[in-house]
């Protein structure tokens, strides 16, 4: 078996539960400075987060949902204005401290940083939202602590295609065997699975606990505390009550 060398994170619902009182309340706010009356529910918003990507979240929502909308002639530039206000409102938010890390986020990344674990992101959020929410929720240099940070356009297919976990291991030089990704979506785990990796763990959220994790090892509410404990959705924890450098181990290449 492979060495364990680096931990690969999505960021949304991840790292931090953004989703619903983050970017769904970012994109209500840059429709509302359009002039615009949409009003993304919390429902609504589970429904279109079965696709990647904000401005594809956009065009997915008046193809399914608003289809009698007069569309603009140029509508790859509206929808990428839309998303670029959505983009300021999120930042703001997170220069607010609007929103945390989840739960033993910060204790696993200092402890395995201080193993000497490598670190890299494989997201479909933009650049400008990873480092807002690493430098405001994480640490003020948290985005020297990743090596890679694979994010937004960088690559072509948004998950659940490969290609941006497979972008992320070529430029750290690995290989899928070296790698645990953390995920918290179907869409996620599918992206990391095609990649080849075969360690993946999910720790859910509201919009996601009821996800098919298919190819995931190991699924968790959040990755707990010592005064906190995960709870297994499925996979074998070994009696951990939260994730830690030797559940990693113990955990990487089960699947």
């Amino acid at each position: 078996m492979a060495k364990l060398e680096a931990l690969i994170f999505d960021v949304d619902g991840t790292l931090a539960d953004t989703e619903k009182d983050g970017h769904r309340v970012a994109f209500n706010r840059a429709f509302a400075d359009a002039g615009l009356d949409w009003e993304w529910s919390v429902a609504l918003y589970g429904e279109l987060l079965a696709v990647t990507g904000g401005k594809e979240r956009i065009r997915y929502y008046l193809d399914s949902f608003n289809t009698d909308f007069e569309r603009p002639a140029d509508l790859d530039g509206f929808i990428a204005a839309l998303h670029k206000q959505k983009t300021a409102h999120y930042t703001s938010m997170l220069a607010e401290g609007a929103i945390p890390m989840r739960n033993g986020v910060r204790r696993l990344l200092d402890e395995v940083r201080e193993a000497g674990l490598r670190l890299a992101i494989a997201t479909t959020t933009t650049p400008a939202n990873v480092s807002a929410l690493l430098q405001h929720a994480l640490d003020p240099a948290a985005e020297e602590w990743f090596e890679v940070i694979a994010a937004g356009d960088i690559v072509p297919a948004k998950k659940p295609a490969p290609d941006i976990y497979t972008w992320a291991m070529e430029q750290m030089k690995l290989s899928p065997e070296q790698c645990i990704a953390f995920e918290d979506s179907e869409n996620g785990v599918k992206s990391a699975a095609s990649a080849g990796i075969g360690s993946i763990l999910v720790t859910t959220n509201d919009y996601t606990e009821d996800h098919d994790f298919n190819g995931a090892a190991l699924v968790l509410d959040q990755l707990g505390d010592p005064d906190d404990s995960f709870r297994v959705i499925s996979g074998d924890a070994g009696g951990a009550g939260y994730v830690d450098l030797a559940l990693l181990r113990a955990f990487h290449g089960r699947g």
